[in-house]
Parts: structure tokens; sequence; C-alpha cells
């Protein structure tokens, strides 16, 4: 992987690969894309089973930046969280269920605040302190939950946290992908978060098996000048995997075309140079602020 160049007009691509720790099929397949130079960086989920298999498997592979994939559907909570969680099973709320929860203000800040905390927590005591920060189904973006994500993240040092603003342009006939995007952009919208410093995002159209190689080709001529963050889903689908996620055999698809020698070629061609989230933490101005902004 090359290092991150200082010019302005640079083209720089964050290529991370999101749910490691969701499942053993899915572990493998992102460790298997990072040694092929297809991923950069993963965003790892704390509190599942498959999570100490994931961390084993990134102890082989240092090139790999990990940041905390923060969960709040899937699973239990590492916290008591009274309002994350359904009393009966002390599992989480399924999305749905938290999403109207927190459109209606039932989420309590501090069960937030504590459960962020401590996934991060869980990742340091690991051995690896989270360069970065997303979330599942980008449940941090929703007004109710950002500020408090927010604090905590910053409380444990991450200074870079998703901004899940896809450009409506990319793919405009994709209405699935449409929907979601502009979802998305209004709760960033609503939680007042400034998008200064950071990457700009793209993913979301690319999701699909029978589409995501001609769409991630046609992205790489596109992306603008500056730092970008593509969002992958690679892995191999297990039980495990199906018992979690409705998108299996699609990240099949997505671990075999970002490997692809011709996708290499690709970045190359185009000038765009791969880096990770702890090499952009590493470029700093005199001041000590993120160098590229967008």
């Amino acid at each position: 992987m090359e290092r991150v160049g200082s010019t302005p007009s640079a083209r720089r691509l964050i290529i991370n690969a999101d749910d490691f720790g969701i499942s053993r099929g899915v572990n493998v397949g992102i460790i298997e894309a990072a040694e092929a130079g297809g991923v950069t960086s993963a965003s790892l989920i704390a509190n599942l089973p498959a999570f100490a298999d994931a961390t084993a498997r990134a102890q082989s592979c240092p090139d790999i930046s990990l940041g905390l994939h923060l969960n709040f559907t899937i699973g239990r909570p590492l916290t008591r969280a009274p309002s994350l969680r359904r009393q009966s099973t002390g599992e989480f709320y399924a999305l749905p269920a938290l999403l109207g929860r927190a459109s209606l203000g039932l989420l309590d800040a501090s069960d937030i605040d504590l459960e962020c905390k401590a996934q991060i927590d869980r990742m340091i005591d690991a051995g690896f302190r989270p360069t970065h920060l997303d979330s599942h189904r980008h449940i941090h973006a929703h007004p109710a939950i950002s500020s408090a994500v927010l604090r905590a993240a910053a409380s444990r040092g991450i200074s870079h946290v998703r901004l899940p603003c896809e450009p409506l342009r990319i793919n405009p006939g994709d209405w699935r992908a449409t929907l979601k995007k502009a979802g998305l952009l209004a709760c960033v919208r609503l939680s007042r978060r400034a998008a200064a410093g950071a990457p700009h995002f793209f993913g979301i159209s690319l999701e699909g098996a029978k589409s995501f190689a001609a769409r991630l080709f046609a992205l790489i001529p596109r992306l603008p000048p500056g730092t970008s963050e593509l969002m992958t889903h690679p892995g191999y689908a297990d039980a495990s995997l199906r018992s979690h996620d409705s998108y299996t055999q699609e990240r099949e698809k997505e671990l075999a075309v970002v490997c692809t020698r011709e996708f290499q070629e690709l970045v190359d061609r185009y000038g765009v140079t791969l880096t990770s989230f702890a090499e952009l933490e590493s470029i700093h101005t005199p001041h000590g602020e993120v160098a590229e902004h967008h």
C-alpha cells in the first residue's frame, strides 16, 4: 500500500470492510481481502461471539486499520442499557423498533454513551485502539443517537466518525439506494454534523451482487480530489451470518471483485492512492488539524 501524499489534488481511497466480527466466514473473507490489497481498513463488531476470532485473525494482518462498527441492533449489549434492549430477551431491539424508539425520544443518552464506550473499550482491551468509528445499519447517524456517540468517541480519542453522505447522483436509477441515501442525508442535517475534514463517502449505491463490479469500476474514475471512504462488505456466507443479516451471498461477490487484478490495475490507472484511517490520522497540519478537507 502506498503512503499518503500531500498534493491537494491527489485522490486517496480508504476501502473499509464493515461487519468484521459478525461471523467467522466474514472474518476470513475480510482478512483475505486485506492480504490481497482489496481493503485497507475494517470496522469491528465488539459484542458478538465472532469478535474473538476476528481479533485473533487481525493479529496476523498488521497492515489493516481497525475501527469500531458500533452495534445496537443484533446480539446483546455489553452494558445494562435498558432503553436499548428488550426486557424479555435482553437482546437489542431490531432495527425498525430501535429507530422507532429513537424517533419517539425513548432512548436514554446515558445508555448510548455507556454502551458505545464499552464496545470501544473491548477493542482497546483486545489490543486494538480504534482508528475510526461507524455503525451497523448506520444507526449512529440518527439525530437521537449521534450526539452521544460523538461524545463517547471523542472521550476515547476517536476523531474519524463516519459521515454517511453519499451523493444522490451516484447510480440515480437505483431507487432503494437513493431512498436510503436521502434518509441518511436528512439524518446528518438534523444532527447538524459538519462535513469539514470528513472523507467523501461511497458504498451504498454499490451494494448488490449483480451490479457491484460494474458500479465499483464506474466509481473509481469519478472519485473526487481528497480522501474518500468506500464502504464494502466482503466475506463468506455461513450459518452464523445468515442468523444475523440478510446480505449473504452478495458478500462473496464483493470479496471476489475487490481482490481481482483488474480492480487493482484500475486504481493504479487513475492515480488513486490506497490509504487507511490509521494513515489519515498521521497527516496533520502544524496546528494539529487534519490537512485535507472538502
